[in-house]
């Protein structure tokens, strides 16, 4: 055993735990003012507020404003009225635990060291040693809640408690994974408020109502300080759950019933700040961790137009609806096609608090201001995006192109299909119907030159290429 490792550790741990306790203290006796200082690509405003609802395996086209025919949101859709749509909105990864890790991290979750789903029986979880959005808040006096699913991390030094978070109230993990399971031996979920379960095997058809109210209630609380609120839903990840007032009610199935009384708790959030008088001193994002859970029939989402689902990587996996609303900042009715990602939240919202991100390691999210607020001559900040399954990297994105390589699908019964190396326009094949590298091989050479110097970067399983900025999971 490292024992000098384990030690250098904890001091670390131990040296950020007490740099944050120093900042906050110096901050509440010097009363550093609220209005911070712009520059040109961020506003000189208050210190805002800002809420992250993110959704549990929901499809690109589960939103009535992104197209879908049986499901009704009318405050989602209203959130894009008076917001920003975008259309190409990347998470980092197409099931759960990496991707919220690179939420909060602004990093591909390869480079955190949680590039897969951690179990009920993993002892991993998101590094002490990485700063999450909610810590680089903190030091700038926001008020810090999750509530929801969390999935990075199980045991009590991984809770959101030990990751700047002030509060949490939810599941640690996904909520398939407790009894009865015929492959593995799943303990009672627990919910838990801060690091105590306070229940086991909660009514499932209750957890969306009860996120809500707890949100609503920190809203509330913390209605005179700046805030951040991370409310990741549990649904509708499979087994599906609606309360008695809003099950049966779409013409969508289960699935429907709960998308909808999702699109509710969107609307409970929104007047709440309203009431408030928190509109205009609010970001709200809207998004979901990955696309749907196909395998699942009726009880998964829709992807469409694009191909596929969760755990693919063609782009009904990674490009999942997003709305942006913050009124007088945000214009309203915007579409914004550029290509963003979940990892650009993190540096944005820093700028936005008046701080910035750490200098000591590498951040691979991007600040998207510029495209927030609608200016016709922004652009996407990345050079490419880059498309991960575990620890294997399998596709990239510049501009409108993609160039997916040679791997092996996922079935759930029988053979596994292999998908040939293909190069696609996203631009005019939004599906990836159609394999163009053969009239451009110009362009997948180019691509493939980013795949290679991602390769050294990030690492590639596949081809034994070990990246150089890996930092280790907790």
């Amino acid at each position: 055993m490292n024992f000098n490792k384990i030690a250098s550790g904890t001091i670390n741990r131990l040296n950020k735990t007490i740099l944050v306790c120093i900042l906050m203290m110096v901050l509440s006796v010097v009363h550093i003012p609220i209005v911070v200082l712009g520059d040109s690509d961020t506003p000189a405003v208050e210190r805002p507020n800002f809420v992250i609802i993110f959704t549990d395996d929901q499809g690109y086209q589960d939103v009535g404003c992104y197209g879908s025919p049986l499901i009704k949101t009318p405050r989602m859709d209203k959130m894009a009225a008076e917001g920003m749509r975008f259309t190409s909105f990347y998470v980092a990864a197409s099931v759960c635990t990496p991707s919220r890790a690179a939420l909060l991290t602004g990093c591909y979750a390869q480079r955190v060291g949680l590039p897969t789903i951690l179990f009920h029986n993993s002892r991993a979880g998101l590094n002490n040693n990485e700063t999450t959005l909610a810590e680089l808040l903190k030091i700038r006096g926001y008020a810090t809640a999750c509530i929801g699913k969390w999935h990075l991390g199980h045991k009590v030094d991984h809770l959101p408690g030990k990751h700047g978070f002030d509060y949490y109230f939810g599941l640690p993990y996904s909520n398939d994974m407790h009894p009865p399971s015929k492959k593995r031996d799943y303990p009672p979920l627990p919910l838990i408020r801060n690091q105590y379960a306070i229940e086991y095997d909660p009514d499932q058809t209750q957890l969306t109502r009860r996120y809500t109210e707890e949100a609503v209630k920190f809203i509330t609380e913390n209605k005179d300080r700046p805030f951040l609120l991370y409310l990741p839903h549990t649904m509708p990840h499979v087994p599906l759950f609606a309360s008695q007032k809003f099950k049966g009610k779409s013409k969508r199935g289960l699935y429907g019933d709960v998308i909808e009384e999702l699109d509710w708790s969107v609307g409970e959030i929104l007047d709440t700040l309203a009431r408030l008088g928190l509109d205009e001193k609010t970001l709200v994002v809207f998004t979901s961790d990955n696309g749907p859970w196909l395998e699942k029939g009726d009880d998964g989402g829709s992807a469409l137009p694009l191909r596929d689902g969760k755990f693919s990587v063609f782009e009904g996996g990674f490009r999942v609806p997003c709305l942006m609303r913050w009124p007088g900042r945000i214009p309203a009715g915007k579409l914004c096609s550029e290509m963003v990602t979940s990892m650009d939240l993190y540096p944005t919202f820093a700028r936005l608090a008046g701080t910035s991100p750490p200098t000591d390691r590498i951040i691979d999210g991007k600040n998207i201001w510029p495209l927030m607020t609608g200016d016709q001559e922004a652009k996407t900040p990345h050079q490419a995006f880059y498309y991960y399954r575990r620890r294997e990297l399998r596709a990239v994105r510049s501009g409108k192109w993609k160039l997916v390589l040679e791997h092996k699908g996922r079935v759930k019964k029988g053979k596994k299909p292999t998908y040939p190396q293909a190069l696609y326009d996203l631009e005019k094949d939004i599906g990836e119907q159609h394999d163009l590298s053969a009239k451009h091989p110009e362009v997948v050479k180019r691509l493939k030159a980013l795949l290679q110097q991602c390769r050294q970067d990030l690492g590639d399983k596949r081809t034994d290429v070990k990246g150089q900025n890996i930092r280790p999971a907790g």
